[in-house]
């Protein structure tokens, strides 16, 4: 694991996190919605098509809305899932003694609760798929099918003390302009406009789970959904291995014959890599530096000068213009230090 993939430096766009505003606005007044916002500071910006969320953004969301709401899904499915309905769903796993039963028991217990979807699992000799079905002519939620996916996910890999590898993912929804986003999400391929939403495993790497004790449950609980929703994993495409590479690396060499040489093949070959992960070298250098960028903005405690510096910009104008081109908005009006704007 390293600094670059972790959820210090990792966003996501506004339009990723639109749907699951849409499910909740209806639950709360609008004084209650507007509340919600500003406490998880998430108005800056709110109206801009390229504006960025950070995961303490969407973890601070999280928390306020499912206690005010008393949804721990706030809105995403058709019947409200009642608070500590989490807490009982760790309880249930934890007694599992391997992955595919703690997989197994996570399908049965939401298929008690969900009206609108229920969960199948299918085993063949080399794969187990955990799918997701609806029970009617449904328009699929797409933030909603993200979150239950990755909860899967992240109670596995926290059963077994590491990040549990994933073969694929797939969503039953149109690919949205925002595809990138799922890429922080998920450690494997991901595909759209499939028959089914489905997370499949090789069924090889299920091996046993790890003893977790009840404080490591309230931790967990505590934290949600902090340690399961971004992904941690660094080795499953290019584009997060070129990121470590350039977190650890000074902007001066951060360069792509110097990237190509650390990750053992030629610049061309990294080049062709990069283009199969529908990116370039340039592209994610840029959301590096915005995701660094937005990361110390927002905790107040550098001026956009030395931001401007720190992720190799030689003056800060020339940061503000090229921060201007990544979120549609200026540094400061991200920033705790309202006079650090100019």
């Amino acid at each position: 694991m390293t600094s670059a993939s972790s959820p210090l430096y990792s966003t996501v766009s506004r339009q990723f996190i639109a749907d699951w505003l849409d499910a909740l606005r209806p639950l709360c007044t609008g004084d209650q919605f507007a509340s919600l916002l500003q406490r998880s500071e998430l108005l800056v910006g709110q109206n801009l098509p390229h504006g960025r969320v950070t995961l303490d953004q969407i973890v601070c969301l999280y928390q306020l809305a499912a206690v005010e709401t008393g949804d721990e899904m706030m809105g995403l499915w058709s019947r409200p899932i009642r608070p500590r309905a989490l807490q009982h769903l760790l309880t249930s796993v934890r007694e599992a003694t391997s992955l595919s039963s703690a997989l197994y028991r996570f399908s049965t217990f939401w298929n008690l609760l969900l009206d609108d979807y229920q969960f199948d699992l299918v085993e063949t000799h080399t794969t187990l798929q955990l799918r997701l079905l609806p029970q009617a002519d449904r328009t699929a939620q797409r933030f909603g099918h993200m979150l239950i996916l990755k909860l899967a996910h992240g109670l596995m890999s926290w059963l077994a003390r590491y990040e549990v590898p994933v073969q694929a993912v797939d969503f039953a929804f149109a690919r949205p302009a925002f595809d990138e986003d799922y890429a922080v999400i998920f450690p494997a391929p991901v595909a759209f406009d499939c028959h089914a939403t489905a997370l499949s495993f090789d069924l090889a790497a299920l091996g046993p789970v790890q003893v977790r004790s009840a404080d490591d449950l309230d931790f967990f609980l505590h934290n949600a959904p902090r340690d399961w929703i971004f992904t941690r994993s660094s080795d499953h495409t290019q584009s997060l291995r070129l990121r470590a590479f350039l977190s650890q690396t000074g902007w001066q060499q951060a360069n792509l014959t110097a990237a190509a040489r650390a990750m053992h093949m030629t610049p061309r070959t990294l080049i062709r890599k990069l283009e199969a992960d529908g990116t370039s070298f340039q592209s994610i250098k840029d959301g590096l530096r915005r995701d660094i960028a937005i990361r110390h903005l927002q905790t107040g405690q550098s001026s956009v000068e030395g931001i401007a510096q720190m992720i190799g910009f030689s003056s800060a104008a020339s940061f503000h213009k090229a921060f201007h081109r990544w979120t549609g908005n200026t540094p400061g009006s991200y920033s705790k230090r309202r006079d650090a704007e100019g």
